[in-house]
């Protein structure tokens, strides 16, 4: 009987997971046998999250950043399940699935992302809509269609959460909606995008002041119903009506990790090593999300697209040395900056030496973005369409 080949299962599909799988893909093995490499995720399609703002508003089309993982993956030799993990055995290196089928990994990869709690106020989970998801997306345009074809001549939409995500949402829907829309961001500090560089939290109040949002600060969502929300600030609670509500507050870890037995920080992310390994279990490497993790130089490593794609490059060459003896390195995270869109044809920037706003910062983030893409074949379907996209609607005109 042959013995079995080493298997390297990677669980969540996301930038940590999909990177990981294409990187370990392009390795060469030093003249032993190939590992199998399998990427299980719940979804059949890779999500590039940054652009997802750009559905709202019609600037980008759902395949060019939800590419089926089966069209990301061909010809790389890894083998992709879509299913959802149900269980972890962290003793036996044993994964089940919801199909009840059940994987043996020599090298586990967690990178499973987080979820948006919806727990935290009343009448949130029934109400309020969040925004990580392509169903999430599918579920706002929905409602925004039926708002916009009612006879209503004002269409009012809360935002939870002054991050990022609120911010570009708040852009994103104030263009889309136009007169109509009354756009509210609700933030229970002093200032929004309070871990952003003052040039991009600049550009991003400009920006909301020209779109007419409105900031509430210092102000908190007590509960929220079908059609109205109550508001908290400084002692005095206000009822406000509104049409739709928007969450994107918090991350949570999903229930398949929070069951593990694991070393965890408070808010039940995994701690690792600066090589990305589980605490007293090697074999487990964790990224993105679940991670919580100091690189070489003692720096907490964000919970970023940009750090998750690096995690990625460290991720598949630890997995590659620890099967073939060699030395594993320590991440060494670099900051790239930051960059935010800011509705249609607008964005900002910061980060090595420059400071861009304006139409030109939005040419940069696409193109960085494009460049971020998981595969180079994917990022010249991108491309291509973008260069006679202009053709296309002069065309159609």
């Amino acid at each position: 009987m042959s013995q079995q080949s080493t298997r390297i299962c990677i669980l969540g599909g996301g930038f940590g997971g999909l990177y990981t799988a294409l990187r370990l893909s392009e390795l060469s093995w030093e003249g032993q046998e190939k590992p199998e490499i399998v990427l299980i995720d719940r979804q059949d399609r890779f999500l590039f999250m940054p652009l997802l703002y750009e559905l709202i508003t019609g600037e980008m089309q759902t395949w060019e950043i939800a590419p089926p993982y089966a069209e990301l993956l061909a010809d790389t030799g890894v083998r992709f399940i879509q299913a959802e993990v149900s269980q972890i055995n962290l003793e036996t290196q044993d994964v089940t699935l919801d199909s009840g089928q059940v994987l043996h990994g020599d090298r586990i990869v967690l990178a499973l992302g987080g979820e948006t709690p919806l727990t935290w106020v009343p009448g949130c989970q029934e109400y309020a809509i969040p925004f990580r998801t392509l169903e999430d997306v599918y579920r706002l345009e929905a409602c925004l269609g039926t708002l916009i074809a009612s006879e209503e001549e004002v269409i009012r939409v809360a935002i939870a959460g002054g991050g990022y995500s609120g911010v570009e949402l708040a852009c994103k829907l104030a263009d889309r909606l136009g007169e109509r829309g009354r756009i509210r961001l609700i933030e229970k500090g002093d200032c929004i995008l309070a871990n952003s560089p003052e040039f991009n939290r600049k550009a991003a109040e400009a920006a909301l002041k020209q779109k007419g949002v409105w900031i509430d600060l210092e102000t908190t969502i007590e509960a929220i119903a079908p059609d109205s929300i109550s508001l908290l600030y400084k002692g005095q609670e206000d009822t406000i009506p509104v049409n739709m509500l928007l969450w994107t507050v918090g991350t949570q870890i999903p229930p398949s990790i929070q069951g593990l037995e694991l070393k965890k920080n408070p808010r039940g992310q995994i701690t690792t090593t600066a090589t990305l390994q589980a605490i007293d279990y090697p074999h487990y490497f964790i990224l993105g999300d679940l991670s919580d993790c100091c690189d070489a130089e003692g720096q907490v490593l964000p919970k970023t697209a940009q750090a998750a794609i690096q995690q990625a490059d460290y991720c598949a060459w630890n997995i590659w040395a620890s099967l073939c003896d060699r030395p594993l390195l320590p991440v060494r995270y670099s900051h790239l900056g930051e960059m935010m869109a800011l509705g249609i044809d607008n964005a900002t920037l910061t980060g090595l030496g420059l400071q861009l706003d304006g139409p030109l910062a939005h040419v940069a983030r696409r193109l960085v973005y494009l460049y971020r893409l998981p595969t180079l074949n994917h990022q010249l379907k991108v491309a291509f369409n973008w260069l006679t996209q202009p053709l296309q609607e002069i065309m159609l005109n």
